[in-house]
């Protein structure tokens, strides 16, 4: 049998070692020249987990990853007002909880397939000709490939969901959120931040550091807008609307790398009521984006792709597994998209009120069994049926 998977990130890479440990032939086409090296910071726990753990890349993304202490917030001076404890967090969640920068866990994952799949770089889809025996894929330089089945996992901006399923505006909704996401050389911000993940206490804006190895500082910002519209020059966007907040603002800001350099996106989630159609299925945020308000888009990522290649290697025929992988999961989905939304008040108040609430909110969330309370809805449920041990690889 024979995949082609479009997209070189979390949710590709993962389906990629899945299929290929069922004795899949694996092309993996990535529309990046090469592999992403510009992201966030992400905690990574729920059902993604115990799929990293099954996969063998657990203890990979244990030394990729870091040691954060805890959340703080903190105003204009510097001065803390509220926090969450990162091993109290843990603790709720039984340990099974790690920080990593999402461009790492890329490379964990991309480690594990390169020299079992054909990766791809600078290659992205221009047609594709689908049926209910097989999928003809053309790509951008006319190269022409045949397959059983076409995984589209290249994200919220999907090649494979607008070629086959349609226009991005049916599936996609703005949450009214701009992201972006870049890294520092400077020492002496890294050891301002030490090893907190620091927040702004501000309403409709905000901005986040996270300590990285060697003196380098990881920076994240969102802010409220009713324009979806992404602009041209996203550096000198960060530094029109985040100019005036305070403490390392102005200096992450001074030092703010090229627009190449800078990830920035808007906050979305994508609804779609079918996920397969003939032997195109759509997986990761192609189809099932919850957006950084859920904070699980890479552990659902893994977890989805899991799913997949089992409901593949059990099921009678493709079109089986995919009609079983759809039912299984897409539920956990909506439920945490759901999620999501009741929490984006929280996430980024609007208002010095809303910023009091969520200082409320964290100091609750210290007291014992709300924790555990709190962590147990933010882990999500995991898929229904326990993945079987992965068979031997065949020729």
């Amino acid at each position: 049998m024979k995949a082609v998977i479009c997209g070189a990130g979390i949710a590709g890479l993962a389906a990629a070692q899945r299929l290929t440990n069922l004795g899949w032939e694996v092309v993996v086409i990535e529309r990046s020249s090469t592999p992403r090296s510009h992201g966030y910071m992400i905690d990574f726990f729920g059902p993604g987990y115990a799929a990293a753990e099954q996969m063998g890349v657990l203890s990979r993304l244990r030394e990729l990853g870091y040691t954060v202490d805890g959340v703080a917030y903190l105003d204009n001076a510097g001065r803390r007002r509220a926090g969450l404890d990162y091993d109290r967090f843990a603790r709720a969640v039984d340990g099974r909880m790690l920080s990593i920068m999402r461009p790492d866990l890329e490379r964990a994952l991309r480690e594990l397939v390169t020299g079992r799949a054909d990766l791809r770089f600078g290659s992205r889809p221009t047609r594709i000709d689908n049926s209910p025996d097989g999928v003809l894929v053309t790509l951008a330089d006319r190269t022409r490939i045949t397959a059983d089945l076409l995984v589209g996992a290249d994200g919220i901006h999907s090649a494979v969901r607008h070629l086959a399923f349609g226009p991005h505006d049916q599936f996609v909704r703005y949450l009214g959120f701009h992201t972006a996401a870049f890294t520092l050389d400077d020492p002496w911000l890294r050891g301002q931040v030490g090893n907190r993940f620091c927040l702004t206490d501000t309403a409709n804006r905000q901005m986040g550091f996270y300590g990285l190895r060697d003196g380098r500082v990881a920076v994240f910002a969102v802010h409220r807008t009713p324009d979806p519209t992404l602009p041209a020059d996203p550096r000198r966007a960060l530094q029109q609307t985040y100019s005036d907040l305070g403490w390392l603002t102005p200096r992450a800001l001074a030092a703010c790398p090229p627009p190449h350099e800078i990830y920035y996106d808007q906050v979305a989630q994508v609804g779609i009521d079918t996920w397969h159609r003939g032997r195109v299925v759509l997986l990761g945020d192609a189809c099932q984006a919850v957006s950084l308000l859920a904070g699980q888009g890479a552990s659902l990522a893994i977890a989805g792709a899991t799913l997949l290649a089992e409901q593949l290697r059990t099921a009678t025929s493709i079109n089986a597994a995919l009609d079983s992988y759809q039912q299984r999961w897409q539920p956990v989905i909506t439920e945490q998209q759901r999620i999501a939304r009741r929490t984006a008040a929280w996430f980024l108040p609007r208002s010095t009120l809303g910023l009091r609430s969520r200082r409320i909110a964290l100091a609750l969330a210290t007291l014992p069994g709300i924790d555990r309370h709190i962590a147990t809805r933010l882990a999500g449920k995991a898929p229904t049926g326990r993945p079987a041990p992965d068979p031997a690889p065949r020729p």
